[in-house]
């Protein structure tokens, strides 16, 4: 073993994390339990802009991509397809999703304000050492879930459905802005 190995494995602790990562096919095929059809519309959806696989190749580096998500998450089937689609189209991008309840302890380094929101995006770099987080929404759909549920005027399935109106109309763009903005290649 490497020195570097050594401090990889002692500094992050997320390569143990990374290899127990699920790849998107096998989470599709098989862990989804809920709102499978959701999962798969959104995934034939989604489409990659080149703007995005030309920036990720800009960075000059390979990037793995860990998600915390459950297959009951709104949030997680709108944006996780989004990652997935990124990795077919870069080959810059390896994707792994582990599922939020099974691993709390990881999950709870990854608070959103105290809550275990997910997805939550963890970006490690060649050696497993987290370099940007992302989520559990984009910013401007996050301020307004916040907004809408503490003004509490509105019951949450509305809420929801608007979140997926912002979701279709938005088609992953501010999403794939706002990961590749904490990869400070915009």
């Amino acid at each position: 073993m490497t020195g570097i190995e050594t401090v990889r494995d002692t500094e992050s602790g997320l390569e143990r994390y990374w290899l127990e990562g699920i790849p998107w096919n096998r989470y599709l095929g098989e862990e989804i339990e809920e709102h499978l059809e959701l999962w798969q519309g959104v995934y034939r959806k989604t489409r990659i802009p080149d703007w995005a696989v030309e920036r990720l190749a800009e960075t000059g580096k390979d990037w793995k991509v860990l998600v915390l998500a459950e297959d009951w998450c709104g949030d997680a089937s709108n944006l996780v397809p989004i990652f997935a689609r990124l990795e077919e189209a870069s080959p810059h991008v390896k994707l792994r999703i582990l599922k939020r309840d099974d691993n709390p302890e990881l999950m709870d380094q990854y608070l959103t304000n105290g809550s275990r929101s997910i997805p939550v995006v963890i970006t490690l770099d060649e050696y497993f050492r987290p370099v940007a987080r992302w989520g559990p929404r984009p910013a401007e759909l996050q301020e307004f879930v916040i907004r809408a549920k503490r003004a509490g005027e509105r019951p949450s399935s509305e809420i929801y459905r608007d979140t997926r109106r912002w979701y279709a109309k938005d088609g992953g763009e501010t999403t794939l802005r706002e990961f590749l903005s904490a990869l400070a290649v915009d």
